[in-house]
């Protein structure tokens, strides 16, 4: 995420997709409203016909959520060493009450409405399948010759899927502690008095599960 956004929060942090030829891929992310004033955001991509957003207007309510799907449309061709440059937008800004998405100004995101513009960036991550990674590699394996190549590849791609599971660890004990941030934001709103003990048990127990869902992502070797 890029900034320090005070509106919004996402996650993921980056868009990561499957990345197969002739196939549609797509990645969800969620936007949650930090503040208890309606926010309303925008998704732009610098490849807008590659992409495909839903929704990619929207307005969410006081310590609410929302999900973007992002569809990657089917490629008919790699990208060089499946690389991508691509780069999505997210611009938030605070609206009255009660905004219906469909009546915002078409300023609403630009400088010239005089409203405060919060941004975030985000980059785009192709991932091989491990199926279609394989067959790719047989093929170079064929070509080349090289068996070396072939055992080092895979020993990249084990410690690779380590080290996926353990960054998709943090991001959900990240993501959970800021819902559960809003669930007691939400609560202390309605003046709840049974919530705060209830509230406590809770996150003890879920931060001993995920804690320890964490050290095992974190202990577990790298194996074939």
């Amino acid at each position: 995420m890029s900034g320090n956004n005070q509106l919004i929060s996402v996650q993921p942090d980056e868009l990561k997709f499957q990345f197969e030829l002739e196939k549609q891929s797509y990645c969800d992310m969620k936007v949650m409203n930090n503040t208890e004033h309606h926010v309303a955001f925008k998704v732009k991509t610098t490849s807008p016909k590659k992409y495909f957003v839903r929704p990619n207007t929207g307005v969410i309510q006081p310590w609410d959520s929302c999900v973007i799907r992002v569809t990657l449309q089917a490629q008919r061709e790699y990208p060089p060493d499946m690389q991508c440059k691509d780069k999505f937008l997210l611009q938030s800004t605070v609206v009255p009450p009660n905004t219906d998405v469909d009546k915002l100004a078409q300023d609403t995101f630009t400088k010239e409405s005089g409203r405060t513009i919060e941004e975030c960036k985000l980059r785009v991550v192709y991932i091989s399948p491990h199926a279609a990674g394989g067959n790719s590699e047989d093929r170079s394996l064929k070509q080349s010759g090289s068996m070396f190549r072939s055992t080092s590849f895979d020993d990249n791609k084990a410690l690779q899927r380590l080290k996926d599971d353990r960054d998709a660890a943090v991001r959900q004990t990240q993501q959970l502690h800021q819902e559960l941030e809003m669930m007691k934001r939400r609560r202390n709103r309605k003046s709840d008095p049974s919530f705060s003990f209830k509230f406590a048990i809770f996150v003890g127990l879920i931060g001993i599960m995920v804690g320890f869902l964490l050290n095992l992502s974190l202990s577990s070797p790298a194996t074939e």
